[in-house]
């Protein structure tokens, strides 16, 4: 969002109405529209109970002083005194000991409720670890049903140390809606591609997702997603058509 001042209005009626649905969480990040995703963000809670509030911050702003810096720009942004979870949106040039502390600075003047970070593979988070114990904000990742690769080791390193993984595009960025399989399967039990796709993803423990949704109808068909019940034979059937994967995979990025 926030990338065409002509869809902006389009995009601010669907966060609030997605507000209004009782959506518990709006994930954002400075590099969205360079900013103007945030705004929007701002608009869309102002007067009303804020809700969970994620929001990223660039790799080239991730120093110490850097990261400060970006995150009170953010807060300017939303109107907000507090982001709820702020993460690393990608690991860049700064060092993560410089992140973290500046993570921690915050967290401490009570700037943010809490940090992790975002498209960090298996080799990654245990440097994080390493480097912090504290960690388990969360880690944001591509993840879904036609992406699942940090299946393999990622996600089982996170569910043992209690980390989130925040699935992003858990349609595809809409290339799961045209699968036949998918559609199939959806049609039998009565909800359509994208509730199924969702239910699947939120069906994993240990996984929240985030799917964006920029018109009214989209966000009340993403919280159908929350009625579906998946039965290990629909189960199986989608690892049939999405098999899990067999060995290690890069992380993927969108």
């Amino acid at each position: 969002m926030g990338e065409s001042s002509r869809r902006r209005a389009d995009e601010l009626d669907a966060l609030k109405y997605g507000l209004e649905l009782g959506y518990p969480m709006i994930d954002t990040a400075e590099m969205y529209g360079e900013g103007a995703a945030e705004e929007i963000v701002g608009e869309a809670i102002k007067r009303r109970a804020k809700p969970y509030i994620v929001s990223k911050v660039y790799p080239h702003n991730a120093t110490r002083s850097g990261t400060v810096a970006a995150c009170e720009r953010s807060l300017k942004r939303m109107g907000i005194e507090k982001i709820d979870l702020y993460l690393l949106h990608w690991r860049g040039g700064a060092r993560l000991e410089e992140t973290f502390a500046a993570f921690h600075r915050l967290r401490e003047q009570g700037k943010i409720g809490d940090f992790g970070v975002s498209n960090f593979d298996r080799g990654d988070m245990e440097d994080a670890g390493r480097l912090d114990n504290g960690l388990t904000g969360s880690n944001q990742v591509l993840y879904c049903l036609s992406r699942r690769g940090p299946e393999f080791d990622l996600l089982p390193l996170m569910r043992k140390k209690s980390i989130p993984l925040m699935a992003y595009s858990p349609l595809d960025q809409g290339r799961l809606l045209t699968s036949p399989a998918l559609k199939k399967l959806a049609n039998g039990i009565g909800c359509t591609p994208a509730q199924l796709a969702l239910a699947w993803v939120m069906g994993q423990p240990g996984v929240v997702t985030i799917p964006k949704s920029s018109s009214r109808d989209r966000v009340k068909e993403n919280l159908g997603g929350l009625d579906v019940k998946l039965t290990p034979e629909i189960t199986a059937e989608l690892d049939r058509a999405f098999p899990p994967p067999k060995g290690k995979q890069a992380l993927e990025m969108l």
